[in-house]
């Protein structure tokens, strides 16, 4: 049987990029291409906040297109949501069967997807969903993956941990109120090595800087 065609919502961090490698173990999917939004006024994957010069990396990393939608900074979610619904339509018409997630265990996020989705006749596809966040966060780490915390919530941990890679000493060190996959939004990350990538991407530590409520970890292009 054909391999299903599938598109994965990649925001560059460790979640989507464990989501790919465990959907390249599986025979019944083929990931095509990664989507991604960037925010148009800064050119920085939103959300994360890393340059899109390390994003297009990434993608050469994983050896698939980056399909970028662009964003307007201020964005309204009436605008993104017709953004994304410009990019759900191209996939039907390129004949690609669904969209994968690296979502974890928030089952409002989830339930948005698949509501989104499901006009669109796209399947929504969750391959991450329901490992234990503490295993995960392990497993991640002895399988390779190098993830810098580029994006830290202060109201939920020190502001030290921005800029760091997430590594054994690391998790070690979060506090019990913290995911240690960070999915309630305590930390967003950029990966640069792992095994879904051909190579590593080797990057600079750049400024930190606290922004609309949040602390930002730049990272630099080496």
């Amino acid at each position: 049987m054909a391999r299903k065609r599938i598109l994965l919502s990649w925001s560059g961090g460790k979640d989507s990029a464990w989501a790919l490698h465990l959907l390249r173990s599986q025979a019944e999917y083929e990931v095509v291409g990664l989507l991604t939004t960037v925010n148009q006024e800064f050119g920085r994957v939103a959300m994360h906040g890393f340059r899109e010069e390390l994003l297009d990396r990434q993608g050469e990393a994983a050896g698939l297109p980056l399909w970028k939608v662009p964003l307007p900074w201020p964005c309204s979610n009436e605008v993104y949501e017709g953004l994304m619904a410009e990019v759900c339509a191209r996939a039907v018409a390129e004949g690609l069967h669904g969209i994968a997630f690296g979502d974890l265990f928030l089952e409002d996020i989830r339930a948005y997807r698949v509501e989104k989705l499901a006009a669109t006749g796209l399947e929504p596809i969750f391959p991450c969903w329901l490992i234990p966040t503490d295993v995960l966060a392990r497993e991640m780490v002895a399988a390779g993956i190098r993830a810098h915390l580029v994006c830290v919530d202060p109201r939920k941990m020190e502001k030290k941990f921005a800029g760091r890679v997430l590594d054994a000493e690391l998790l070690a060190e979060l506090p019990e109120t913290v995911d240690p996959c960070g999915e309630r939004g305590e930390f967003h990350t950029f990966v640069s090595a792992g095994p879904m990538f051909s190579g590593s991407i080797e990057v600079l530590p750049g400024e930190v800087v606290e922004r609309d409520g949040f602390v930002y970890a730049d990272l630099l292009p080496a």
